[in-house]
C-alpha cells in the first residue's frame, strides 16, 4: 500500500461504503472500480515516476541488509497481498467468456502487478535508506525527505483509493464465497440469497461487511498480515495438492493401484518440501539436509508423471508442465510457510481447529443432507405443514 496512515474507524467507513457500492449492482461496481483503479495508477506512476527522478543508488547499499533469510521472511508476510487474485474467479457466472477470460484475467493482472510491486520498492529504497523508512508511511515521509511535501497528499489519495478498490473487489469476491457455501447449507441458507432487483448477494456481504469490520477495529496489522500470509500459503498449497489429485485421479476409472502411487507420491513431495522448510528455519547456512529433502521432492514429482496416467486434461485452457509446476507451488508455498514466525502457526492453528470442529459437528451434517436432498425434503414438508395450518385456520363455509 502506498500509505497506511489510517485508523481502524476511518476503515471501517471506506468498508461500509464499499460494500454498500457492491450490494447495489455488479455493474455499477464495475465502473465505480475503473474509475478509482484509474486514478490509482496515475498516483503510482507519479510514486515510480518520481521516486526515480530523486533516486540515490548510495541508498541500496547494503543491497540485502537481513540476508536471503529477510528476504524469504519479507515474502512470506507479504504473501496476502496476492490473495486477492483468486477473487477474479469467483465472478465466472457473470462473464461472457469464463474460460477465456478468468485465466487471462489472472495471469495478465498478477504479471503486472507484480512488476509495479517491483518498481515501487526499488523506488523507495532508492529514495531514502532502508533505516530511515517510516513503516507508518513510508511513500509520505520518503517524499518529503526529497523536498517534495506536497506529493504525501497525492500519496494519501492514491493509498485511499488503493483501499477503495481493494476492498470492493473483496467484498464481491467474499460475498460470492459466502453465497457457495450457504448454498450447501454449512451456513444458514439465508446467505445464498440473491436480491431480485439488485442481482447481489445483498445477506452474504453484510455478513463479510460486519465481520470485517469487528476484525479491523479489534485487531493490529501485525497480527492480521502473518494470518492472512499463512492461511493464503497454506490455500495455495492445497490448491496445488487439489490440480494434481484432480488431474491424476478419476473416481471409478483409477485403480486402487494408481490411488495408492498418488498418495506415496503426494507424501513424498509434500514431506520433502516441509523437510527443505524446517532445514531452511533450522540450518540457514547448511546445505547437506538439502541433499536428502530436494532428491525425494524429485523424486515423488518424476513418479507422478512416469507412473500415473493424466484422468483429466483442460478442455480449454490449463496449467502447463504439469506435474512440475503443482509440485513447485506446493514446495514453494511450504518454503515460505517455514519462515513466519512460531505465533502466526499458534494463531493459525486455533482459527483452523475452530473452524474444524465446526464443520464436523455441523458442516459435515449439513452437505450430506444437501448433497443426498434431504434439505429439499425438508423444506418441503415444511411448506406443505404450513400450507395444512392455514387451511385449516380458514373458516369454513
Amino acid at each position: 500500500m502506498l500509505c497506511t496512515e489510517f485508523k481502524p474507524p476511518n476503515l471501517v467507513v471506506v468498508l461500509i461504503t464499499t460494500s454498500t457500492i457492491a450490494i447495489l449492482s455488479t455493474k455499477k461496481t464495475s465502473y465505480f472500480n475503473w474509475i478509482a483503479s484509474a486514478i490509482h495508477s496515475i498516483v503510482i506512476v507519479f510514486v515510480i515516476v518520481a521516486g526515480f527522478a530523486h533516486a540515490n543508488t548510495n541508498n541500496l547499499a547494503p543491497f540485502l541488509p537481513h540476508g536471503v533469510q529477510g528476504v524469504f521472511r519479507a515474502a512470506a508476510i507479504v504473501y496476502f497481498a496476492y490473495g486477492g487474485f483468486d477473487n477474479i474467479a469467483t465472478m465466472a457466472e457473470e462473464t461472457r467468456n469464463p474460460s477465456r477470460d478468468i485465466p487471462l484475467g489472472l495471469l495478465g493482472s498478477m504479471s503486472i502487478i507484480t512488476a509495479i510491486y517491483c518498481l515501487m520498492a526499488l523506488a523507495l529504497s532508492m529514495m531514502q535508506k532502508y533505516t530511515e523508512i517510516d513503516p507508518n508511511a513510508a511513500y509520505s515521509v520518503a517524499f518529503k525527505s526529497v523536498g517534495m511535501k506536497w506529493a504525501q497528499y497525492l500519496v494519501a489519495l492514491g493509498a485511499l483509493k488503493g483501499m477503495t478498490t481493494v476492498l470492493l473487489v473483496g467484498a464481491l469476491g467474499q460475498a460470492r464465497y459466502t453465497t457457495h457455501i450457504a448454498r450447501s447449507h454449512i451456513i444458514p441458507p439465508i446467505f445464498a440469497l440473491v436480491h431480485p432487483k439488485t442481482g447481489t448477494p445483498v445477506y452474504a456481504t453484510l455478513l463479510i461487511t460486519i465481520c470485517s469490520a469487528c476484525i479491523a477495529l479489534f485487531s493490529s496489522l501485525d497480527v492480521l498480515a502473518s494470518l492472512l500470509s499463512i492461511s493464503t500459503l497454506f490455500i495455495f498449497m492445497m490448491m496445488a495438492t487439489a490440480l494434481l489429485v484432480r488431474r491424476y485421479y478419476a473416481r471409478g476409472v483409477s485403480t486402487q493401484r494408481d490411488l495408492l502411487k498418488l498418495v506415496i507420491c503426494l507424501v513424498f513431495i509434500i514431506g520433502s518440501s516441509m523437510g527443505t522448510s524446517a532445514y531452511w528455519g533450522l540450518r540457514p547456512h547448511g546445505w547437506i539436509g538439502y541433499l536428502i529433502t530436494v532428491p525425494l521432492w524429485v523424486v515423488g514429482t518424476l513418479g507422478i508423471q512416469v507412473f500415473l496416467p493424466q484422468r483429466h486434461s483442460p478442455k480449454v485452457w490449463g496449467v502447463p508442465l504439469v506435474p512440475w509446476i503443482p509440485s513447485l507451488s506446493i514446495s514453494t508455498n511450504l518454503f515460505l510457510m517455514g519462515s513466519l514466525g512460531a505465533d502466526a502457526f499458534i494463531r493459525f492453528g486455533i482459527c483452523t481447529g475452530i473452524m474444524i470442529i465446526y464443520y464436523v459437528f455441523f458442516g459435515v451434517h449439513a452437505t450430506y443432507d444437501m448433497a443426498h436432498g434431504r434439505c429439499d425434503k425438508l423444506d418441503e414438508m415444511e411448506v406443505q405443514k404450513n400450507g395444512d395450518i392455514k387451511r385449516e385456520e380458514e373458516p369454513g363455509p
